[in-house]
């Protein structure tokens, strides 16, 4: 299926082009910080659920992981589901799923928070062809660029946001922020969205079966596709807080000791 091929039916409070590319694009940064805050935030969740360091690092793993097969698996659902419902659905899961997260009070079902919070963080994957296909055919690249923009901004703020909120208030305080802000955006969504259904007449199986072939025939996805994988697979830094400690320590070892003056 193309954009192009894609029959559109206008909802009566539709947004003009322009709001609902910045729509598109605060979506997308909001919900993508999900993905990458976890990171800075290891070490504090590691100390409040008494988790070893093993298993504090399966918060971020988790949390890619399930976006990986959300990707994989969810994202399918455009060409078959209409649009706005699939995305508000997708979204309303990521706010149960970062509340779940926020009062988990066993490391087992933090984990298991964080793994369907990261699964329905593929709303962000769902925006872009519907708003792609709200824009006339020669500025698509150009709207499809900005929404990205907006995704890349999210990622880039969402350590920095997230060790401000944990600092003030705890790690938890930062999921029910990031669940009040996708809970607004829900909202928005629901109300200027347009209706977009797919004409594709395909199996969900045949859609999940037809992505190798599109691999072999498609050079440019090729590319794409490493370079995100490259991307997503790079190294993290550790957690803020828990590597000032590291350093203070340190510091502390590697300095002199006084010896008492004598008599």
């Amino acid at each position: 299926m193309t954009i192009s091929e894609t029959p559109t039916l206008a909802s009566r409070n539709q947004l003009a082009e322009r709001p609902l590319i910045w729509l598109g694009a605060i979506t997308a940064g909001v919900v993508v910080t999900n993905l990458f805050a976890p990171q800075i935030l290891l070490g504090q969740i590691g100390r409040s659920l008494s988790m070893p360091a093993w298993q504090a690092g399966l918060i971020s793993t988790l949390t890619l992981l399930g976006y990986a097969l959300g990707l994989l698996l969810l994202v399918p659902l455009v060409d078959l589901v209409e649009n706005r419902r699939v995305i508000l659905r997708t979204l309303g899961c990521a706010i149960l799923a970062a509340l779940a997260t926020a009062f988990a009070p066993k490391p087992f079902l933090l984990l298991l928070g964080t793994f369907a919070l990261g699964a329905s963080c593929a709303a962000i994957q769902m925006m872009v062809p519907l708003v792609a296909s709200m824009v006339a055919p020669e500025r698509r690249g150009q709207a499809i660029g900005e929404v990205m923009s907006g995704l890349m901004i999210g990622i880039l703020l969402s350590r920095p946001a997230a060790s401000l909120i944990a600092d003030l208030w705890s790690w938890r305080a930062y999921y029910v922020v990031s669940a009040a802000l996708m809970a607004l955006l829900a909202g928005a969504l629901g109300r200027y969205l347009p209706v977009l259904q797919s004409p594709v007449r395909a199996s969900y199986g045949e859609l999940l079966r037809s992505f190798p072939r599109l691999l072999r025939e498609e050079p440019v996805l090729r590319v794409r596709a490493w370079t995100a994988s490259l991307v997503m697979a790079s190294p993290s830094p550790p957690s803020g807080r828990r590597s000032r400690c590291d350093c203070r320590r340190r510091r502390s070892a590697s300095m002199p000791r006084e010896l008492p003056l004598s008599r």
